[in-house]
């Protein structure tokens, strides 16, 4: 290695995004960090703090490896690997796009895991090699019209819990992030990259409206922890001497946790008013 720093790899680090405000948080730390997004002109904010920034497209297996060339020619070892990279996409069960619900999947789920598969190498040779997983508190509540999204982070979630298991007897660690509402550009960039509106035909047609405003989450657009706040918290919960198996951080985040300990399906009520299903059940019962 170049130096003794310990190192770190995020992904989706996209001016704005939870990518870039943990890119920053590592780099105050004082570890050397790999801030990495498909546009390297979208992190120029990390550049000019002087964050070491690679382009790398997580669904490319091609982009993946020149990557793994970079961190072994550069370091020789990665101490951390962080899976950040995510894209929402609201819909009803019964509108789903299972073509959207795949790319969704390919993003939240397979690429963590091929992420993880190519840097085993570099983690192994590492002393505290770790792996760490950006699901959600959505990965055990389950939100209305969020259903595809809410899957995907209880899948990678059971695909961390099995990591931890599987690769401790290799010593490495495995973490998965419960991420609360913190304020960043996701809800943005689901607006930017897909669409936000009903199909014609669909059984919520006659409450369109509240649906569509619901899928939209304008609400909690602007809504949630600070995102340089959240990160800190999370940088030094990583960094302790024994890490927690999952980090529970973001607004909401302690309560969900609560929740997640009562009898299933106690808090059916409350959910339905935070995802706004309650006003279009009154509408369609109109």
């Amino acid at each position: 290695m170049s130096d003794s720093k310990r190192t770190v790899l995020i992904t989706g680090c996209s001016d704005g995004g939870l990518g870039a405000a943990l890119a920053v948080a590592f780099h105050e730390a004082g570890l050397r960090v790999y801030a990495t997004a498909r546009n390297p002109a979208k992190m120029t904010y990390l550049e000019s703090l002087g964050i070491k920034t690679l382009t790398l497209d997580v669904l490319s297996d091609s982009s993946i490896a020149t990557c793994v060339e970079s961190i072994t020619k550069s370091s020789g070892s990665l101490d951390i690997l962080l899976n950040n990279a995510g894209a929402l996409y609201n819909m009803p069960v019964t509108d789903v796009s299972i073509s959207e619900a795949k790319k969704l999947f390919d993003l939240n789920v397979w690429s963590y895991i091929a992420m993880a598969q190519a840097f085993m190498p570099l983690l192994l040779k590492s002393s505290k090699g770790m792996i760490v997983n950006q699901t959600s508190v959505t990965s055990i509540q389950a939100l209305p019209f969020q259903s595809a999204y809410c899957a995907s982070k209880a899948a990678m979630s059971m695909f961390s819990n099995l990591q931890r298991l599987e690769l401790e007897g290799f010593g490495i660690t495995v973490v998965e992030l419960k991420t609360g509402l913190v304020k960043s550009n996701l809800i943005k960039h689901q607006e930017q990259g897909t669409q936000v509106s009903l199909p014609e035909g669909s059984i919520f047609w006659p409450a369109k409206e509240a649906v569509e405003r619901a899928m939209r989450q304008d609400e909690f657009a602007t809504s949630g922890m600070d995102s340089h706040e959240w990160a800190k918290l999370v940088t030094q919960d990583l960094l302790k001497c024994k890490p927690p198996p999952v980090i529970w951080r973001g607004e909401s985040a302690g309560l969900a946790r609560f929740a997640s300990s009562f009898p299933f399906g106690m808090f059916d009520g409350t959910t339905k008013k935070m995802g706004g299903l309650d006003i279009v059940e009154r509408i369609l019962r109109k």
